[in-house]
C-alpha cells in the first residue's frame, strides 16, 4: 500500500463501511432472492479500455469486508498499465457476497483508474523538468482518500489532504487580512498561540506580492497563481532558491511542459481529480 497518513486501517474500513450502507441498505435483496445461499462461484475483474489499472488492493479489502470467506487472486497489481482483455484479479467465495460487492469495486476502480491514467499522462509531458505533480483538494466529497491514492498509484504527489493539515493562505485569505504581510504576521500569532507547527504556503498573483512575500519571510512554500509560463520564469529567478515554488492556475494539458521547464519546483492541477475520467471494466463470472 501507498505510504500515505490518510490510509490508514481505520480510514479505509470506515470508507468501506458507509459506501456498503449507501448501496446495500438493509439487504441485496436481488442476490438474496435469486441466489441460493449454498452457492459457490467466481468472477474475474476485466479492463475493457487503456490505462494505469488502480483500486486493486482496495478491491481486496472491499471483497474481504464483505465477507471474509472470499478469496482475491491478484493477477495484475496497482500501477500497471493494461489494456482491454486483461485480467486484473479474480475472486471466488460465496456468490452473493461477491454480487454484494461488485457494484462497490467497480465504481471505485473505474475512477481510481482513470485518475491514476491522467495522472501518469500529466507525469510524462512532464518528463525531463524537475517539477513534481500535485493534486488539489477539488475532490468528490467523502470520495477523497481514493481520488488522492489515485493519484499516488499514477506517479503524482498528494498536496494537503485537507484544512487541517497544512495553512494555505490564498488570495481570498490574503485580502480579508489585509495583505501579504498582515496575513502571515496573524498565522505565526495563532500557531504560537495553540502551540502548533504547520507547514505554511502563500498565493501571490503577481510579482509584486512575491517580493512581499520574499520581505517578510516566515512561510514554506509560494504559489505563483495563474501566472503565464514567461512571468513564472521571472517570479523563479526573483525568488532564487529562498523557498520552494508551486505553479497552480489554469494549467493545462498545452502547457504543463512549458510550465514545468521554468524551475518550478511543484505543479498542482485540480483536474487531475475533478476532470479525469473513468476507465471501463466489468466483474464477470467465469
Amino acid at each position: 500500500m501507498q505510504n500515505a497518513p490518510y490510509l490508514t486501517p481505520n480510514a479505509l474500513s470506515e470508507f468501506i463501511r458507509t459506501a456498503l450502507t449507501e448501496d446495500v441498505g438493509d439487504g441485496d435483496h436481488s442476490s438474496l432472492a435469486s441466489i441460493p445461499a449454498s452457492a459457490h462461484n467466481r468472477a474475474r475483474l476485466l479492463v475493457k479500455g487503456e490505462g494505469v489499472l488502480a483500486g486493486v488492493e482496495l478491491a481486496e479489502l472491499i471483497f474481504k469486508q464483505v465477507d471474509p470467506a472470499l478469496t482475491v487472486e491478484v493477477l495484475l497489481p496497482d500501477g500497471t498499465r493494461v489494456r482491454h482483455g486483461d485480467v486484473a484479479f479474480t475472486v471466488e467465495g460465496p456468490a452473493r457476497s461477491i454480487l454484494t460487492a461488485e457494484r462497490l469495486v467497480l465504481n471505485c476502480m473505474q475512477r481510481m483508474s482513470g485518475i491514476a491514467t491522467y495522472t501518469a499522462h500529466l507525469m510524462e509531458l512532464l518528463a525531463g523538468t524537475q517539477a513534481r505533480l500535485l493534486d488539489t483538494r477539488k475532490t468528490t466529497p467523502n470520495f477523497r482518500l481514493c481520488e488522492k491514492w489515485a493519484v499516488l498509484i499514477g506517479g503524482g504527489t498528494n498536496h494537503r489532504y485537507g484544512l487541517f493539515d497544512m495553512i494555505m493562505l490564498k488570495d481570498n485569505h490574503v485580502d480579508y487580512a489585509g495583505g501579504i504581510r498582515q496575513a502571515i504576521e496573524a498565522t505565526h500569532a495563532y500557531l504560537s498561540q495553540l502551540g502548533r507547527t504547520l507547514p505554511i504556503e502563500i498565493e501571490t498573483r503577481t510579482l509584486a506580492e512575491v517580493q512581499q512575500v520574499l520581505d517578510t519571510g516566515g512561510v514554506d512554500r509560494i504559489m505563483l497563481d495563474n501566472m503565464a509560463p514567461a512571468q513564472l520564469q521571472e517570479a523563479v529567478a526573483l525568488i532564487a532558491g529562498r523557498f520552494p515554488t508551486e505553479a497552480s492556475g489554469g494549467i493545462t494539458e498545452e502547457t504543463i511542459g512549458e510550465v514545468g521547464a521554468t524551475g518550478v519546483d511543484f505543479i498542482s492541477v485540480g483536474a487531475l481529480t475533478h476532470s479525469a475520467g473513468s476507465l471501463d471494466m466489468s466483474l464477470k463470472a467465469f
